[in-house]
C-alpha cells in the first residue's frame, strides 16, 4: 500500500534524521517501493531558485506535494521532510492528495533545536544575519491534527522511529512485525 508520509517541524527537529530512519525501518519489513523527498535535496533540484518569501515556501511545498502525490499514485510510499510551516500549504497537500496523507510532526522547542544546531543557523538568525528565518523572524504554525507526534527534544531517534512504526501499523498502513519463536530441540 503507498501513502504519504509528511514530516514537518523547526529547522534541526530532526525529520531528515527521522525520515532517512523510517525508511531504512520500512525497507528491513519489505517495503521496497519508497523515496525520501528531503526537503534541503528538493531545494537543489527541484525548486533551485526560490528563496524563503512566503509564497517561494509556500510553491516549494506545493511542489514537493505534486511530487509526492505522483509517487504515491504510482504504488510508492513518499516520505517527504521539510520544514512546511504553515497550516495551509500542509492541509492544501492533504486535500489534493488521493493517497493515504499521514502528518508527523517532529515536536521539539525552540531551545532544543538552537541548542543542538551544528550550522550555526540559529545563531545567525537570533543575530538578524538571517532573515526569514522559521521559528525566529517568520512563523512556524504547529499541527493541530498531525496524525502522529514525535518530541525530538526529548526522545532519541530510536524511540521516535519506534513511535511512528505504531502508529503507521494504527493506521493499517503496515503490518506489525510477525513475533518470531525460536525453534526448540
Amino acid at each position: 500500500m503507498s501513502f504519504i508520509l509528511w514530516f514537518t517541524g523547526l529547522s534541526g527537529a530532526g525529520k531528515s534524521t527521522l525520515a532517512q530512519s523510517v525508511s531504512k525501518a520500512l525497507r528491513e519489513r519489505g517495503v521496497t517501493r519508497l523515496e525520501v523527498l528531503d526537503g534541503d535535496e528538493v531545494r537543489t533540484h527541484i525548486s533551485a531558485g526560490l528563496g524563503f518569501s512566503r509564497e517561494d515556501r509556500r510553491t516549494n511545498i506545493l511542489r514537493i506535494g505534486y511530487v509526492a502525490r505522483l509517487l504515491a499514485r504510482n504504488g510508492t510510499v513518499a516520505i517527504t521532510a521539510a520544514i512546511s510551516p504553515y497550516t495551509e500549504d500542509r492541509d492544501e497537500v492533504r486535500a489534493a492528495s488521493t493517497a493515504p496523507f499521514v502528518e508527523v510532526f517532529a515536536a521539539a522547542s525552540l531551545d532544543a533545536v538552537a541548542e543542538r544546531d551544528v550550522k550555526g543557523l540559529y545563531k545567525k538568525a537570533f543575530a538578524g544575519e538571517i532573515t526569514n528565518f522559521t521559528g525566529v523572524s517568520d512563523p512556524y504554525e504547529a499541527p493541530s491534527k498531525a496524525e502522529i507526534v514525535v518530541d525530538t527534544g526529548v526522545e532519541t531517534v530510536a524511540e521516535s522511529t519506534q513511535k511512528i512504526l505504531r502508529g503507521l501499523e494504527a493506521l493499517g498502513l503496515i503490518a506489525a512485525p510477525r513475533a518470531t519463536s525460536e525453534a526448540r530441540p
